[in-house]
């Protein structure tokens, strides 16, 4: 009987990679597609990357570059992790249409969510990142700079510093997500999330200091935000459980009832 089913689990496991590179491929062609106009913009998309650093430094000011190719590969360089920031929702789209069909009905109405807020999230802490923080801690580092010593940042280096900062920004807002993720799960319960708070706190701190510029500034700028979405998501997830927690006793009063509906009949027969 296993000759019998190695053909057809050969044909399964040959009829999802082929789903897999196609839908791979469609993600690819997106980021594509919108990486086109963003080289063809790069210069501004890098202009609007250095404004906050540039509004706060002396006039005549510059970033400068130390490479004779760093003025075009820099600003290209930029343009793909925008087109890859912009397309992204389409290519978790993609992930998300293979994976769908192999879960449930109601993982499914619990994933559509979370994978929906996690897109918001990663995005709402790229603009907080880069309105909020970025104005502070830029003119905190310009206004505490030696007397005599002037600012000449590199454009790579520049480039490199930012984009990290606004990718830790957005992981650190995916805090709720996986706090709710840890929850539903039962990985971790609710309860002991809410006892560990105070070690949270310092994790929280550490991280920041790992993830940011070696300064008390910057460290608190992140791990403030990021200790209040910890409550955010124990906030949620406490909903969340009371939720379920409502349906499940409404389908157990509904079975119960149906059961105590029935068994007069069978008496009667």
């Amino acid at each position: 009987m296993s000759e019998e089913h190695e053909p057809l689990l050969e044909g399964t496991l040959i009829s999802h990679l082929l789903e897999l590179r196609t839908r791979l491929m469609r993600a690819f062609i997106a980021v594509m597609l919108v990486f086109i106009p963003c080289a063809l913009y790069s210069n501004q998309l890098f202009e609007l990357l250095s404004q906050p650093l540039l509004r706060d430094l002396p006039a005549h000011s510059a970033l400068i570059s130390t490479s004779v190719t760093a003025g075009f590969t820099t600003p290209l360089k930029l343009s793909f992790v925008a087109a890859l920031v912009i397309a992204m929702p389409y290519v978790l789209y993609e992930l998300w249409a293979f994976i769908a069909p192999g879960l449930y009905r109601h993982e499914k109405r619990f994933a559509v969510p979370l994978l929906c807020s996690a897109i918001v999230l990663f995005y709402v802490g790229l603009g907080f990142a880069y309105f909020a923080v970025f104005p502070l801690m830029f003119a905190f580092f310009v206004n505490t700079m030696p007397h005599g010593v002037q600012m000449m940042a590199d454009i790579t280096t520049y480039m490199e510093f930012v984009l990290m900062l606004l990718f830790s920004f957005g992981v650190a807002f995916e805090v709720p997500v996986a706090v709710v993720l840890l929850v539903m799960m039962g990985i971790v319960p609710l309860e002991k999330l809410t006892r560990i708070r105070g070690y949270v706190l310092i994790a929280v701190f550490i991280i920041a200091a790992i993830l940011t510029p070696p300064d008390a500034f910057s460290q608190t700028v992140m791990a403030v935000p990021m200790y209040l979405l910890y409550e955010g998501g124990i906030l949620f997830a406490r909903l969340m459980v009371r939720s379920q927690r409502r349906s499940r006793a409404a389908r157990e009063a509904a079975d119960a009832a149906g059961a105590s509906g029935e068994a007069p009949d069978r008496s009667g027969d």
